[in-house]
C-alpha cells in the first residue's frame, strides 16, 4: 500500500476536497463502503471522484475528532474484500487505492476513488450469497444514493465519456512527465510521497497521482499530467497560455504590450498575475481634513482580478485553440476565455453569485488547483469575486457571454477614485514597457540568429543558450516571426509540433 498524492490534514480539514467529496466511517461496513465507491467511480458532477475515510466519527458530513481508529490486523483483511469487490461485486471491474495513516497514534485507512473511466458503474444492492441485484450510485451532496429516474438516464447518458482533462493522450510517452515538477508539487502540498520517491520510477509516481493509465507495455499520460508536469504543454495543447495585452491609450490607441506566459498551468498563472499586480495595480492614498486614518484602495482588486484569471484556466476548454487573454486600458481590466459558461447556468444567477454547475468541465485540474490553493472550487469563484469587489469599493464586474455560450468575458472598470495623474503614469509605464520590449527583442533576435548560424537548434536548447529555464512567450513569437519572413525553417516541416523539432536559418 503506497501514500495518496495529498496531505492528510488538508483532506480531514476539507482545505483541498470538498466535504461532498469525503465520506467518514467509524468502522468497517462493507455494503455502505461498496456503494460509496460505486458513486464516487460515477463521478456524476466531474468533481474528480472522492475519498472514505474508515476510523473516524462522522458528523453532519465533518470528522470528529479525536480519531476511532481502524486496528492494524483489520487492514489486510478490508484491503482483500475491497480487492474483491472490485471484481466481483462492482460493473464494470473497478479498482480504488487503499492507504493506512497513522493519525495522532491511531491508523485511518483512506480509500482513494478516482472518477472512473468506463462509468456508469453498478454495484451489487447487497453482499448476500443469493445476492444478484445490481444498482447504479451517485452522490447526492455527502451522501451516497440509488439512482433513480431522471438521475439514472443523466448518469446512462455520459456513458463511457469522461472530461477531457482526464483522458489519455497516445501522442505523449510517460517520459514527457517532468520528475523535477512531480516533486516540486508534491513538497509544496507537502505530500507523504515524498517519502517514498527514492523508492519510485517516474511511471510509478505518476501511476500514484493518476495521470497515467494503461498496462504496464503500452502506458500514456493523461491530459491533465502533461497540463501541470510538462514543461510546454502548449506541445500538446496550442494556445494553452496566457496572452496579457496593455493598451496605454485604450483599444484604439496605436501602441501596446504584449506578454505570453506559456508553460505549467500553476507557473503561467503565478507569473501572470504577479507580472499584473507589479505593472498595472496601483495603491490609491487619500487624505482627510477631517481625520488622521487615510483612506487606501487599489486601482482594482487584486483578489478578484486572480480569483477570475483561475477560473478562466480551470473552466476553459483545452481543445479549443484559444489562448486566456487579460486586456489592459486606462479604464478597464477584462478576462476572456473560450467557452462560456454551461447553457444550464442562468447568467443572471450567476451575476448574483448564486449559480451552481451540475458539472464540471475539468475534473482533474480542479482538483490540483486546490491542493495547491488556487481555488476553491463548487460554484466559489463568483462570490470570492463580488467579495474581493467589495472589499475594495471598486464598482461591480460585468459578466458576459453569448447566446451559444462560445466564450465568456469578465469585465473589470477602474476604481473611480483612481486619479488621472495615475491613469496617465500607468500610461506612460506601458509605453515604457512597449519600448523595452522592442528593444529587448531585437537584442534576442540577434542572439538566436547568431546561435542558429552555428547549428540547428530546438526551442529548449535555444533557451538553454540564453541562460534561462523555461521557454518564454517572447522567444516563441520571434521563432514565429522568423518563420513567416522566410529567416528560418523547421527541420521536421511535416511534423510542426514533433518533439523532435529543431529550426535552422534558410539561404535567405
Amino acid at each position: 500500500m503506497n501514500p495518496l498524492p495529498i496531505n492528510l490534514s488538508s483532506l480531514l480539514h476539507g482545505r483541498s476536497v470538498e466535504w461532498e467529496r469525503l465520506e467518514f466511517k467509524r468502522g468497517w461496513n462493507p455494503v455502505d463502503v461498496l456503494h460509496t465507491v460505486c458513486a464516487f467511480a460515477n463521478d456524476f458532477h466531474n468533481f474528480g471522484g472522492g475519498y472514505i475515510v474508515i476510523g473516524l466519527e462522522e458528523k453532519d458530513g465533518k470528522p470528529v475528532f479525536p480519531a476511532v481508529g481502524v486496528r492494524p490486523e483489520e487492514i489486510n483483511a478490508i484491503q482483500k474484500e475491497i480487492l474483491n469487490f472490485g471484481n466481483t461485486a462492482i460493473q464494470p471491474v473497478y479498482h480504488p487505492i487503499l492507504t493506512p495513516y497513522d493519525w495522532d497514534g491511531k491508523t485511518l485507512l483512506v480509500i482513494w476513488v478516482p472518477g472512473g473511466q468506463v462509468r456508469p458503474y453498478k454495484a451489487k444492492v447487497s453482499l448476500g450469497k443469493e445476492a444478484k441485484e445490481y444498482a447504479y450510485f451517485i452522490r447526492k451532496g455527502s451522501s451516497t444514493v440509488r439512482a433513480k429516474g431522471n438521475d439514472e438516464a443523466e448518469l446512462l447518458s455520459l456513458a463511457a465519456t469522461v472530461p477531457f482533462d482526464d483522458r489519455i493522450n497516445q501522442q505523449a510517452r510517460i517520459s514527457d512527465l517532468s520528475r523535477n515538477l512531480l516533486e516540486e508539487f508534491l513538497r509544496e502540498i507537502d505530500s507523504k510521497l515524498l517519502t517514498k520517491l527514492d523508492e519510485l520510477s517516474l511511471e510509478d509516481l505518476a501511476r500514484q497521482m493518476q495521470i497515467v493509465d494503461g498496462p504496464k507495455e503500452f502506458t500514456f499520460p493523461r491530459n491533465v499530467g502533461l497540463l501541470f508536469f510538462h514543461p510546454e504543454p502548449h506541445r500538446f495543447f496550442p494556445g494553452t497560455q496566457i496572452d496579457v495585452v496593455a493598451f496605454p491609450r485604450g483599444t484604439g490607441g496605436d501602441k501596446f504590450t504584449e506578454k505570453i506566459f506559456q508553460g505549467p498551468l500553476p507557473r503561467i498563472i503565478r507569473e501572470s498575475l504577479d507580472y499584473i499586480r507589479r505593472n498595472f495595480l496601483v495603491e490609491i492614498v487619500t487624505k482627510h481634513p477631517d481625520r488622521a486614518e487615510a483612506t487606501r484602495v487599489w486601482n482594482y482588486s487584486f483578489a478578484a482580478i486572480e480569483e477570475a484569471l483561475v477560473n478562466a484556466i480551470y473552466h476553459r476548454s483545452y481543445e479549443q485553440r484559444e489562448p486566456v487573454e487579460v486586456r489592459i486600458t486606462p479604464t478597464e481590466i477584462t478576462i476572456l476565455s473560450f467557452p462560456g459558461p454551461d447553457r444550464s447556468i442562468n447568467m443572471e444567477q450567476l451575476r448574483e453569485g448564486k449559480a451552481v454547475s451540475r458539472r464540471y468541465r475539468n475534473r482533474r485540474i480542479g482538483e490540483f488547483l486546490k491542493e495547491l490553493d488556487l481555488t476553491e472550487g463548487r460554484a466559489t469563484g463568483i462570490p470570492k469575486i463580488l467579495r474581493g469587489i467589495k472589499v475594495n469599493g471598486s464598482p461591480l464586474p460585468e459578466f458576459e457571454s453569448d447566446d451559444d455560450r462560445l466564450a465568456f468575458l469578465i469585465r473589470f472598470p477602474v476604481h473611480p477614485d483612481t486619479p488621472e495623474e495615475s491613469k496617465l503614469g500607468a500610461e506612460s509605464l506601458a509605453e515604457s514597457l512597449a519600448e523595452s520590449v522592442a528593444e529587448s527583442e531585437e537584442q534576442l533576435r540577434e542572439r538566436v540568429l547568431g546561435f542558429l548560424a552555428e547549428e540547428p537548434l530546438s526551442k529548449g536548447e535555444m533557451t538553454s543558450k540564453l541562460g534561462r529555464k523555461t521557454v518564454t512567450g517572447t522567444l516563441n513569437r520571434l521563432i514565429r516571426q522568423l518563420l513567416e519572413e522566410g529567416v528560418i525553417e523547421m527541420t521536421i516541416p511535416e511534423k510542426p509540433n514533433s518533439r523532435l523539432q529543431k529550426y535552422r536559418l534558410t539561404t535567405k
